[in-house]
């Protein structure tokens, strides 16, 4: 486990590893296959699939980021947690699972237990009756999410993973929101870390991958073994420019997390906002949790809107700075309406148990100017209480 801290880490790794012309930055190797030294003697590297140096460089700071032993990168999030359930279930296994995760964790995990894969049962992770009465079941795994998406509540790491180990059941945490800059899941008692490293991980919104760090040598191997037999890794130039990103994470999550809290202060203020959410207002339910196991409270941030959903779609539009797309955590800043994008596989029944409403916007703030975006949420709000929807 490495000593340094985690900038170093981020911008150190893999420079000056180029042997052969001594390129600080190391070279980007494409090579689908390479050859054996000799007749049955099997190298390092032999088919991209199982193994390639850009992929193991960016295991390699991913799991040092995390004080974990090892790592599997994959083609995107939701391949990191396929790759997870494949390695671990069986048809009569159980996952427990947040009920307000992220919508394309719930279509996966509910679509793979129709077909009869493994089982799940999704609770409300915050309320100790209903998580305590699903681990009583022992499940094999168990996901925490946390902050969770798009709602950012927060989930007690440490308590959930002693009750995990009490019946033998493996943790792993969605630590996407937060990275390794602001929580440290496998030092609370996780087994696992799982990434959409498409997010703040690579941060510029251009590559898609995920990635599953493991606390020990042995369940990485494992998973390296099943990404490889179910081709779940990720490509040679996506891990290059992943870890391209990585080299400045520390730097966008300050910036990041110091641009919300600006908007944060605005955004109390507007009329037409009504519930905030977001774990560093005193206010919120994960305030506590989340100041005893985070070192900082993230930008991702959603609120509802106070006004008709035809204002709402108004507002949305009048936005100039605010992309309105999917996903999050990259430079540029952005806004969602989960029911009907990120979440909308979750239908209307399951929306409403996860306390997603039709009103409910979540902002991914960027690297612009935090006065800018301040600027760009008023004028559009003052168009909105002016004209509204016509």
């Amino acid at each position: 486990m490495s000593t340094r801290k985690p900038a170093t880490i981020a911008v150190r790794t893999g420079i000056e590893s180029d042997t052969q012309h001594h390129a600080v930055v190391p070279p980007i190797y494409l090579s689908t296959n390479y050859g054996f030294p000799a007749f049955g003697e099997v190298p390092t590297y032999d088919y991209t699939r199982s193994g390639n140096p850009n992929r193991g460089l960016l295991e390699t700071a991913l799991f040092e980021l995390e004080s974990g032993k090892g790592a599997v990168v994959t083609n995107c999030g939701t391949s990191a947690l396929n790759l997870w359930v494949s390695a671990f279930l069986g048809p009569d296994d159980l996952i427990v699972a947040p009920h307000d995760c992220y919508g394309g964790t719930y279509r996966l995990f509910n679509t793979r237990s129709n077909k009869g894969d493994f089982k799940v049962q999704f609770v409300d992770q915050s309320n100790d009756q209903e998580l305590e009465a699903a681990i009583a079941k022992k499940p094999k795994l168990i996901l925490i999410e946390t902050p969770s998406n798009p709602l950012v509540r927060v989930v007690d790491i440490e308590k959930v993973c002693q009750l995990a180990k009490n019946v033998g059941a493996l943790i792993a945490v969605d630590n996407t929101f937060l990275t390794p800059v602001f929580q440290k899941p496998l030092e609370l008692g996780a087994d696992f870390v799982i990434h959409s490293t498409t997010k703040f991980i690579n941060g510029h919104s251009d590559v898609i991958g995920g990635v599953v760090i493991t606390k020990t040598e042995e369940h990485a191997e494992e998973l390296a073994w099943w990404g490889n037999c179910i081709g779940a890794t990720g490509t040679p130039f996506d891990s290059y420019m992943t870890l391209r990103g990585i080299r400045t994470l520390g730097a966008r999550m300050r910036v990041h997390e110091e641009s919300s809290a600006e908007i944060l202060s605005y955004l109390q203020t507007e009329e037409l906002v009504g519930t905030i959410y977001h774990p560093s207002l005193p206010q919120h339910p994960g305030h506590e949790i989340a100041k005893k196991q985070q070192s900082g409270f993230g930008s991702m941030l959603s609120f509802e809107f106070a006004g008709s959903f035809e204002d709402l779609k108004y507002f949305v539009g009048k936005l100039e700075l605010f992309s309105l797309a999917e996903s999050l955590g990259g430079v540029e800043s952005l806004i969602c309406h989960p029911a009907s994008m990120t979440h909308r596989a979750m239908g209307e029944e399951a929306l409403e148990e996860a306390g997603v409403s039709q009103n409910l916007l979540r902002l991914s703030v960027g690297l612009e100017d935090a006065t800018d975006l301040i600027d760009d949420l008023r004028q559009a709000f003052e168009q909105t209480r002016t004209q509204g929807a016509r």
